[in-house]
């Protein structure tokens, strides 16, 4: 894919961005036909976004996400500073609308791109702290569970909003992949799960976003907050609700959506 087939796909799905609209896809003559491609015209979608990088997310950590939208690995999308939200999030113009639980990590020193894959315990190391967080994506398309992974990892992995919780003051004892985590929706039980939806283990999927930036030339960087998937199976959501996220010593983490 050229330099201009990525600025034009860039700028068709900038353009819904900004307006508010849905898609049935981009334009074929622009269309991203591999993940490669995808990530091209996400980082030029950033560069007309122009809103401060806070981090990343992952998308399509569990199998049953992976099977939902029909892609084989884990996608990974940019976290703008516009996208953070406090206790009210409006999600009026969102329609996906269901609440996610997720762990995030917030790196605490350069991970750089490198030719060889980092280990898991050299990205734990470089790791400043763990967070409770909910996650609300979106997407431009009208279906986006058959828009394939190259448009998907195009229009930025679904994402749309995140709630950051507080950080958790004793975790790297704990094993994340059997951590129970549950999510209410009005003070009653929505869904449950744990940290082995998350490519079996959180601390997983932080370890193959770092070798996913990396081989792509970026890496992480300190500073940056990295949500790694949802633990649920996604709760619906509605303008007036309530959500809580429990991570049970970890912490917990609430929002009220309105219109």
């Amino acid at each position: 894919m050229d330099s201009d087939g990525v600025r034009q796909a860039a700028e068709f799905l900038w353009s819904a961005w900004q307006e508010r609209r849905v898609v049935d896809a981009v334009p074929a003559a622009c269309r991203p036909g591999d993940l490669e491609a995808g990530y091209a015209v996400q980082a030029a979608l950033a560069d007309l976004a122009a809103s401060p990088l806070l981090g990343w997310k992952i998308a399509a950590t569990s199998r049953a996400g992976q099977a939902h939208i029909g892609v084989t690995e884990p996608l990974a999308g940019r976290l703008f500073q516009r996208f953070a939200h406090g206790a009210v999030l409006p999600i009026g113009h969102n329609r996906m609308r269901v609440a996610e639980a997720e762990f995030a990590f917030r790196i605490g020193r350069d991970l750089p791109a490198r030719s060889q894959p980092y280990t898991l315990d050299e990205v734990m190391a470089a790791t400043d702290g763990l967070h409770v967080a909910i996650e609300v994506p979106d997407s431009r398309y009208v279906d986006y569970a058959k828009a394939g992974a190259p448009q998907l990892v195009a229009d930025d992995a679904c994402a749309c909003f995140f709630v950051l919780g507080p950080a958790a003051a004793a975790w790297r004892h704990i094993d994340l992949s059997s951590h129970k985590v549950t999510l209410s929706r009005n003070g009653t039980l929505a869904a449950e799960g744990s940290g082995a939806a998350v490519l079996d283990d959180p601390r997983l999927a932080l370890t193959w976003l770092a070798n996913d930036r990396a081989k792509r030339g970026e890496g992480l960087k300190a500073g940056q907050v990295v949500t790694t998937g949802t633990c649920i199976v996604p709760a619906k959501i509605a303008p007036g609700d309530s959500v809580v996220a429990d991570f049970g010593e970890l912490g917990r983490v609430g929002v009220r959506f309105v219109e």
